[in-house]
Formats: C-alpha cells, sequence, structure tokens
C-alpha cells in the first residue's frame, strides 16, 4: 500500500499510542507470572507477535480492545506444539530467546526476511554458556534459531554495543532460574534506556534486578505479580516523537499541538522534547497532565548522540532537512541493525526528496541549509519508522509524496494516518 502527501499544516489535540517498548515487557512478564492483566497495551502487528509467543509456551490471551488478560505459565514455559513465528518483531524474537532458554524440550523461533537478517549470536552465546541451548540453524547468529534445555542461570559475559534487548531477555529469564543470572558487559551499553524500562516493569512487577559495576544482576527464584494483579502501559514517545516533529515543522500559524499520553516514565526517547526546543520550537510539558503543546518554528541545525536513543534517528533526521544549517546525528552504527539500516535508508530517501546529506559509519549529516524538500516517490523499506518520519518530511514538501510500505505502520502505530488526517493532515492510503 502507498501514502500519498500533500504540503498541509497541522493542528488540534491528538494521543500518542501506547508505548510498543512497554507492551512487548508487559505481556511477556504476564506470561511469565501465573496471571496478570495489562492496560493501555499497545495491539499492534508487533505486541501480537509476543502474545501469540506467550500462547505457544502454555499461557492464555484474552484481549478486549487495549485490555489483555493473561494466564501465565507460573515462570516454566512448555514446549511450543508449533514453531513460534516473531514476523518482524525483532524485540518479541530477543526476548522470547530468554523465555524459550527456559524450558526442558526446544523451541525453534523465526520470522519474516528482514528479522532473519538480524543479528543474535551474542544472546545465543550466552544462553550456551548459563547452560541452556541456542543454535543458529544457518550458523551465522540469525533466524531461525533453536532454543531451549533448560537454562539454569549464573555469570555471563556480553557486548552491550549490539542490542540491549539481549540484556532485558536475560534479566526478564533470569528472575525464575534457580540461580540468577549475573551479566557482565564486555562493551559500552548502547540504548541503555531500554534497559531502564525493563528494570522498572520488572519493579513493577515484583521483581528485583539491579545494576551493578559490571553489569546488571537479578536473583532467581522469583516471581511475577504486579501489585493489584494489573500493570497499565505508559504512552509510547518513539511514536509520539512524528506527532511531535509534524506541529514542529508544519504546525498551522498561531495554532499548536497538542499531544496527549505524555506522562514521564524510563524511556530515552523522551530526549525529543529537548532536542526540539534545541533546533527551536516552543514546547510544553504539563507532566502532571501527560501533556504537550509545540506550535511550528523556525528551526536550526544541532548536534545529537543517539547512542541512547537509536528510535528517533529517522524523526531528527527529517528535522535536520527542514532546519537551517547542519544537523549531525552521532555514534548511529547500531541504528544500521533495526528493520533495515536506518542511517542508509534515511539518507538515501531523503536524497530522493532533495535533501543533502552526508552519510558515514557512524554519523549522519543532514545539510538543511542547502536543502530544499520536494515531493518524491520514495521507499518505506519495510519499516514503519522510515515510513513515519517521511510523512512529516512530506508536509513541508513541494508537491506529492508517495511513500511505499505505509501499511508497515501496523508495527507501532496502527492508526497514524488517522491521527494525522484528524490534526489536518492531507494523506491518504490506497
Amino acid at each position: 500500500m502507498d501514502a500519498h502527501v500533500t504540503p498541509s499544516r497541522v493542528a488540534g489535540r491528538t494521543r500518542a499510542p501506547p508505548s510498543k517498548s512497554y507492551t512487548h515487557r508487559a505481556v511477556l512478564a504476564a506470561g511469565y507470572s501465573d496471571e496478570a492483566v495489562v492496560r493501555d497495551a499497545l495491539v499492534s502487528a508487533d505486541t501480537k507477535a509476543t502474545m501469540r509467543a506467550v500462547e505457544a509456551f502454555g499461557g492464555s490471551v484474552d484481549r478486549d480492545g487495549q485490555t489483555v488478560e493473561v494466564a501465565g505459565f507460573g515462570g516454566r514455559p512448555g514446549t511450543p506444539d508449533d514453531v513460534v513465528n516473531c514476523e518482524n518483531s525483532g524485540t518479541t524474537m530477543r526476548l522470547v530467546t530468554g523465555c524459550a532458554a527456559l524450558g526442558e524440550g526446544l523451541t525453534v523461533l523465526t520470522g519474516d526476511a528482514s528479522l532473519r537478517s538480524r543479528p543474535h549470536g551474542p544472546l545465543l552465546d550466552a544462553v550456551f554458556d548459563l547452560d541452556g541451548r541456542a543454535e543458529s540453524t544457518r550458523r551465522n547468529g540469525q533466524a531461525p534459531l533453536v532454543v531451549g534445555d533448560g537454562m539454569t542461570g549464573g555469570t555471563v559475559e556480553i557486548p552491550g554495543d549490539v542490542s540491549s534487548q539481549f540484556i532485558t531477555a536475560l534479566l526478564m529469564a533470569g528472575a525464575v532460574t534457580e540461580e540468577g543470572i549475573d551479566v557482565e558487559l564486555t562493551t559500552e551499553l548502547k540504548s541503555s534506556p531500554y534497559v531502564d524500562i525493563t528494570l522498572e516493569l520488572l519493579a513493577d512487577f515484583g521483581v528485583e534486578a539491579t545494576r551493578t559495576d559490571a553489569g546488571f544482576s537479578v536473583p532467581g527464584g522469583q516471581s511475577y505479580a504486579p501489585e493489584g494483579g494489573a500493570y497499565s502501559v505508559p504512552g509510547d514517545f518513539s511514536s509520539l516523537s512524528y506527532l511531535l516533529a509534524a506541529g514542529a515543522v508544519a504546525g498551522a500559524e498561531g495554532e499548536d499541538v497538542v499531544i496527549e499520553g505524555a506522562r514521564p516514565s524510563a524511556q530515552g526517547d523522551s530526549a525529543i522534547v529537548d532536542i526540539v526546543r534545541d533546533m527551536g520550537a516552543t514546547v510544553d510539558w504539563d507532566e502532571d497532565a501527560g501533556e504537550l503543546v509545540v506550535s511550528a518554528a523556525d528551526l536550526t541545525g544541532t548536534t545529537v548522540d543517539v547512542g541512547d536513543t537509536p528510535d528517533l534517528l529517522p524523526t531528527i533526521a527529517v528535522l535536520g532537512a527542514v532546519a537551517d544549517g547542519d544537523t549531525v546525528i552521532e555514534n548511529c552504527e547500531h541504528v544500521r541493525f533495526k528493520e533495515t539500516d536506518r542511517v542508509s535508508a534515511m539518507a538515501e530517501e531523503l536524497a530522493e526528496m532533495g535533501a543533502n546529506v552526508t552519510e558515514q559509519r557512524d554519523r549522519l549529516t543532514i545539510h538543511g541549509g542547502e536543502t530544499d524538500l520536494v515531493g518524491a516517490a520514495v521507499d518505506g523499506r519495510g519499516d514503519h519508522r522510515i515510513v513515519m518520519s517521511l510523512a512529516v518530511a512530506g508536509l513541508v514538501a513541494e508537491g506529492e509524496t508517495t511513500i511505499a510500505g505505509s501499511e508497515h505502520v501496523d508495527v507501532s502505530f496502527p492508526n497514524f494516518f488517522e491521527a494525522m488526517r484528524d490534526l489536518g493532515a492531507e494523506m491518504t492510503e490506497h
């Protein structure tokens, strides 16, 4: 499906979708429990994959709108009757690998072509070192994976610069092992706030896990049980970033965009608020009410380190294309290992729209002062974040922008185009 975007101005009130990161973790945590309710969940293609995995391990999932009732498998996953298909969800694959490692039998995990190209080797090595079985069928660290044989816990070394989801998988599984797991990082941890999200959620489910001098530690023999039997998911700042950027670059004159669902949490991507402010837009954040108010402004380029906030790169790149001067996105090599190589994808697709961009292995520079965006036929690369960021660029490009693969927004923000149209954006899909 293609999205067609024509220049337009936005104003009004909208709401950020629930957090994808928190929903994945909450649904799996509920699976580890005896039973729990996850409220305000994001129901998307990715999170449905995690729900199906919980069912494959012997739990049951009953969904009514954004309320998900889970009868869990009590910390001990059963052996699935069939292959577990994680579709396009890297988070599902990584987190479920840790869970599958606890099983006495073997679980086969696979996904679509994109997911089967993503790296899992360090996590497989860690499971093996913790007395579980974890193999890539192609012996290249990529899915399909075969995992199981009752991981017991212990101390393990793992790099922190490939995916923070490896650490999350081990911490979540480690809580129900006999020995617990001590994770010792062999490199700097990238995307550290995502592990903070995990620690926050584990605490809300009654599980103790801590940072240590060497990395992280989770004692074994614990049980998952949220207070009152329920957990509520906060709004998603990764998805909110597109709404915020739209208001900053295409806000109607004299009017605001108001974004609900912006309550403070451990999400590193809340940094987008300060980034947009730093570039010159006026953003007011009522943290108690969970509301952001943004209005359009003349933006100026900035320098942003995305080591901890990789999902913001596409949004920042679009802001840079509209801003005056250079916007430099640093420390971004790990962003190449997402649903697609997002560094190259944004460099190439923005160039199609007339942007002057310099791509380096670990840096992306958008020369906004040398850029006049024009409508073009661009490719969303099968990546929800590329699609949504290019849609924002289309709001201020001269002429119509056509984005291939618009259906992929279902991964994290299923009603993205509807929300944008409600704000006045001229966007259609067919």
